[in-house]
């Protein structure tokens, strides 16, 4: 079986404009990181940090920088 090459590429990526179109492609590349990252932190079996907790963890960085 083949591997996927640059001509199969295009025509996905093309594929992609059409359906959902250049301005939606970043907001679904993102949904599907955060919906990779929460599969991730679920198989690992950590516990989900509560919003405010992740907040203020990263109001405390980001004044450190």
């Amino acid at each position: 079986m083949e591997t996927i090459g640059m001509p199969e590429l295009l025509v996905i990526l093309g594929v992609a404009v059409l359906l959902f179109g250049g301005k939606k492609i970043p907001e679904v590349a993102k949904g599907l990181g955060e919906g990779i990252r929460n599969f991730k932190t679920a198989l690992k079996g950590e516990p989900e940090k509560p919003a405010a907790e992740v907040a203020e963890v990263e109001k405390i960085e980001a004044s450190k920088v």
